[in-house]
């Protein structure tokens, strides 16, 4: 066993959780004691509380990120027929959503720097189908809200955000959820607010929508054994409600870690620049929450540096890193039917090909920032 070998995981989730656990042993022993499992008073108190952090008036609750963004964007009219743009670099779950609500996913390209929609893409891209767009907030960092409102409003579309890595990630003064009609959030675990097993939420400043999606969350039934609605089983537990309630007050705090935890690196990487490795642009500075770091290993046309190599070699030094994400949606291949090429969204591509993510946490400290770097940089260096 090699006694130097670091350990410095991708993801460390016991900072944030250990010193709550007694809080949290508690509030989940209440739950157990008032025996309301679903849909009871410590998810109605999450609902509120999230939905006022987030700047809108109401959150509902649901069973993942996921249905989050079916539900909602049904709730906000989306039907079959329909067309829905979203962006190819994201996680499938976007796309798996805008399926659910019976529309059709059309994807476009995304901006190389930023890793955030291309709304020229998008601009192409539109049809008299198209009745919504998707902007997702990627890594923890927002889309501009005036130019996805000034898009939407021209284009006559609605605004239907992927916040699931952007718990109150801001941007012009604006938070993660309070932009479009309705967003979809999601608290898997790793997420920068994570429950114990999964959750999402539903967040919007419009009442009919918020009814709509309580209905279709509870099989479609606005009132019990009064369907309305074709819906289904997707409700956030009260135990989780209770894990996040706890969590919540603690989360800027942490997305602030993160934040500068990202400061950090954008500093210590500097100096690879040259070797054609450069972060993901951070073009909201504070605003940024981090819920990755990624870097990009520059083309010319093809990589510098194989990033496969680099990450395995990491690994074997006790660094974990990961990849988000290899393969953009159009060209998976449960969505071929979708009719989409290799070379139609070439920016994506490449970041699919070039991107890894570093370790970020909160708690993370200066040490192992600067140890990640310096081995990344002695990789890079003894490769040439």
């Amino acid at each position: 066993m090699n006694s130097n070998l670091l350990n410095i995981p991708f993801v460390d989730l016991s900072w944030q959780n250990e010193p709550l656990l007694a809080d949290i042993d508690g509030a989940i022993r209440d739950v157990i004691r008032r025996g309301d499992f679903i849909l009871g008073q410590e998810v109605r108190k999450f609902e509120k509380d999230f939905a006022q952090a987030c700047g809108v008036r109401y959150g509902i609750g649901v069973g993942s990120g996921t249905d989050a963004i079916a539900l909602g964007l049904r709730a906000c009219g989306i039907m079959e027929g329909d067309e829905v743009i979203v962006p190819a670099n994201t996680f499938i779950a976007t796309v798996i959503g805008v399926i659910l609500a019976g529309a059709k996913p059309v994807l476009v390209d995304c901006d190389i720097n930023t890793a955030l929609i291309d709304l020229e893409s998008a601009q192409k891209a539109i049809t008299e189908k198209t009745k919504a767009i998707v902007p997702v907030h990627l890594y923890g960092q927002m889309v501009s809200p005036q130019q996805i409102e000034d898009f939407a409003q021209s284009n006559h579309l609605i605004i239907f955000e992927d916040s699931a890595q952007a718990h109150l990630a801001q941007r012009e003064g604006k938070t993660a959820g309070s932009i479009g009609l309705a967003s979809g959030f999601s608290f898997y675990p790793s997420k920068n607010l994570g429950a114990f097993g999964n959750g999402g939420m539903v967040v919007t400043d419009n009442e009919e929508i918020a009814q709509k999606v309580r209905s279709l969350r509870n099989y479609g039934a606005p009132k019990k054994y009064y369907h309305t609605d074709f819906g289904t089983n997707s409700r956030l537990n009260t135990v989780q409600g209770a894990v996040l309630n706890i969590k919540l007050p603690h989360l800027k705090k942490w997305n602030d870690w993160r934040n500068r935890a990202g400061a950090k690196y954008d500093q210590l990487l500097q100096p690879l620049a040259e070797y054609g490795i450069t972060p993901i642009k951070n073009v909201v500075q504070g605003g940024h929450i981090y819920h990755l770091y990624v870097i990009n290993i520059e083309t010319s046309p093809q990589p510098i540096y194989d990033r496969n190599i680099i990450q395995n070699k990491l690994d074997e030094i006790g660094i974990q890193t990961g990849i988000h994400y290899p393969i953009p949606c159009h060209l998976q291949p449960a969505y071929e039917y979708l009719g989409y090429q290799k070379g139609d969204f070439p920016n994506a591509e490449i970041l699919c090909d070039n991107i890894l993510s570093l370790p970020m946490y909160p708690g993370i400290d200066d040490e192992n920032l600067e140890l990640v770097v310096k081995h990344l940089t002695d990789i890079v260096r003894n490769s040439d």
